[in-house]
Formats: C-alpha cells, sequence, structure tokens
C-alpha cells in the first residue's frame, strides 16, 4: 500500500531537501541505469535543478525533508535547510526517514523537538505531514512516533496535521500521544497506522480542537494496536465533539461493518457531507446493514468503499441502491472470491480471512 513518497502534498507539488550524500547516491544509479542501457552516465540530475528552482518561491511547493544518504544527522540537516531556503515563506512540511539506519525503532522525538526549536522561522507553516515512509523503509507499525501535542502548541496557526505510524504498542517502544488541550486552527488531522489503540483515539477526541472540520483515522488490526471500539469514539459519534466537522474517515479497519452499524444509528452521520470507510474489510454479511443505513447516508456527497470484500451481486446492491439516493461512492478494488461469508464460534478467526490493505 505505502510503496511511494508523496508526489503532492496539501494542494502542493513535493520537492526533496537533498541531505549531504543524495545527488551522490542519485548519479550513483543513474549511471548504473545507463551502463545497463548503452548510455553515457550523466552529469547530473534533475533533483538538485528542482530543489534550486523551488527555492526561487519556497511558498510554491510543499519541502520533502529525508534522510536518503544518512551523510547528516536530522537535527542538522533541518538546521541547514532553515540556513538556506527562506523558510519564512514555507507553507508546507513533508518528514520522511528520520534516520532508520541507525534501527527502525528511532524515535521521532528529537525531530519533533528539532522542529519546535525552529518554530520562529516558520510563520507561514500551514500543513505537516510526520512520516511519509515507505515500507522499504520502515513498516508502517514499526514507525516510532512520541508526544506530538507540544508540536502542535509551538504551531498555533498549523492547519492540517498528517501523522503515519503509532508504534511499538507491545514492546514498550515509543508511541503516539496526542492530546491537544486547545488548538484553534488545527482544519485537518489523519492518522495512519497499521493499528491505531484506543487510548489514542479516546486523547484526539478529548482535544479541544473548535475549527476541525476532517477527520481521518487508519484503525487497522488489533495485533498491531488497533483496538478501538465503537465506545472509544463515542464523543465523536454522538455528535459532540468537533461542531465542524463535515468530513469523516474511518478507514484500514479490521471491522469495517461494524463502524457501518455504529454510523448508522450516529448523531453525527447527519451534519457530514463525506465518509470514508476505504481500504477495509466490508463483507457480505455487513451488506444489508449497509443497505438498511442508506436513508442515513442518502444526504452524503459521496462514501468510499473502495477495498472490499463484498461479492459481485452484492456490489452491485449497494452501489445501486446509493446511486439512487444521490450518493457518489465507490466501490473499487473487490477483494477475495465473493463467495458468502457466514459467521463462526471464532469471531477472532473470522475476522482474520478479511484483512485490511495496511497492517505491518
Amino acid at each position: 500500500m505505502i510503496r511511494e513518497h508523496l508526489t503532492e502534498y496539501a494542494g502542493l507539488p513535493v520537492v526533496e531537501f537533498l541531505d549531504a550524500g543524495a545527488e551522490e547516491n542519485l548519479l550513483r544509479m543513474a549511471a548504473y541505469r545507463a551502463h545497463r542501457a548503452g548510455e553515457a552516465p550523466p552529469a547530473s540530475t534533475p533533483h538538485r535543478g528542482r530543489m534550486e528552482e523551488a527555492g526561487k518561491e519556497p511558498e510554491s511547493v510543499a519541502w520533502r525533508l529525508r534522510l536518503s544518504s544518512y551523510r547528516e544527522e536530522f537535527v542538522p540537516y533541518l538546521a541547514r535547510f532553515v540556513e538556506e531556503v527562506d523558510t519564512t515563506r514555507v507553507r508546507a512540511l513533508v518528514i520522511g526517514d528520520w534516520g532508520f539506519s541507525d534501527g527502525s525503532d528511532l524515535s521521532s522525538r528529537d525531530l519533533r523537538d528539532a522542529l519546535i526549536g525552529h518554530a520562529e522561522a516558520f510563520p507561514a507553516l500551514r500543513s505537516l505531514f510526520v512520516g511519509d515512509v515507505t515500507f522499504e523503509e520502515n513498516e508502517i507499525s514499526w514507525i516510532q512516533q512520541c508526544d506530538l501535542a507540544p508540536l502542535l502548541a509551538a504551531y498555533p496557526r498549523l492547519e492540517e496535521l498528517t501523522v503515519r505510524g503509532v508504534g511499538d504498542t507491545y514492546q514498550g517502544g515509543g508511541t503516539l500521544s496526542l492530546h491537544v488541550p486547545e488548538h484553534r486552527a488545527l482544519r485537518s488531522l489523519t492518522l495512519q497506522s497499521g493499528g491505531l489503540p484506543g487510548r489514542v483515539v479516546r486523547e484526539v477526541l478529548s482535544s479541544g480542537l473548535p475549527a476541525l472540520e476532517r477527520l481521518e483515522l487508519w484503525l487497522g488490526v488489533e495485533d498491531y494496536g488497533g483496538d478501538a471500539t465503537p465506545e472509544d469514539l463515542a464523543p465523536l459519534l454522538s455528535g459532540k465533539a468537533f461542531p465542524e466537522l463535515r468530513h469523516l474517515g474511518l478507514r484500514n479497519s479490521q471491522r469495517t461493518g461494524a463502524w457501518v452499524r455504529a454510523l448508522a444509528g450516529a448523531p453525527v452521520a447527519a451534519r457530514l457531507s463525506s465518509l470514508d470507510l476505504s481500504l477495509g474489510s466490508l463483507r457480505n454479511r455487513d451488506a444489508e446493514p449497509l443497505l438498511a443505513a442508506v436513508p442515513v447516508f442518502a444526504h452524503l456527497e459521496s462514501l468510499d468503499l473502495h477495498h472490499h470484500y463484498l461479492g459481485e451481486e452484492n456490489t452491485e446492491r449497494v452501489r445501486a441502491a446509493l446511486t439512487e439516493a444521490g450518493v457518489r461512492v465507490d466501490l473499487s478494488d473487490r477483494k477475495g472470491d465473493g463467495e458468502d461469508d457466514e459467521e463462526t464460534e471464532d469471531q477472532e478467526e473470522d475476522d482474520y480471512d478479511y484483512y485490511p490493505a495496511v497492517g505491518e
């Protein structure tokens, strides 16, 4: 699923600020490809040119900070970025590999503290992605995050935050925390994970985020800490949390059907304009509850259900019902053989037959 780095973020093209040895590595790879093709090796790569061009208008791109050669450590690398680029105009940052050559369990704590220390250098920053890491660099459930609430406190004008990874919820490694007493500017929050603990969900839902319009949670699987339940989301489902919320994503869940049932009777559904239950495990047994909930979802502009296990017949029934109600529905990426799935005595074993898109 997470095979490539972002090419766009916050509506801006992503340009990488090259670390000390990045260009040398890029030239070496380009020379190898040229040799295989029987061509002359290139004298340069387009990466530096793109970086230098972006430096003329730093607000026109989202800057990716990523260690690719490990010739630098992240903290001095960030300091060099602040020195060489007019960061007072930077609107979006994408943080990638912050030093996993030292071990996949390296916490984001040092990069968090470094960003906090340079907060005055980024007065225009509005969008931040922490964890643009592919599975080749580190599996999503191995990315060690930390308490990121102080980072939001240091950037009170931030409007969008995306975090990939939670941490090792079983072995006592660094794990994500995000209880924000008050942040009046944040409009969009996304937490991507292979398993999102109920603890983190409760922290987020008890935060003071009065401007939040978009919330996306990748709930994941229990084996990687994804133990969040509808009870954990009660403040959200009841409509009491985040009064400005218009988009909700409960994605990548091992139990998508349970969230369909919870949302069908939830007051929050009435004020949503879009709902995203994609990357999950929706299956044939969930078709009837979903069809029964069509009147609840009929006001939505869109409902994303892509990556599911519905059989062909149920896929078309759901598509027809939602389309007739005026809802734009995405039912692409159907998985499995579409055979009927019956309840078994072992609910846990049954769930593992229907896996979400992203786990480890």
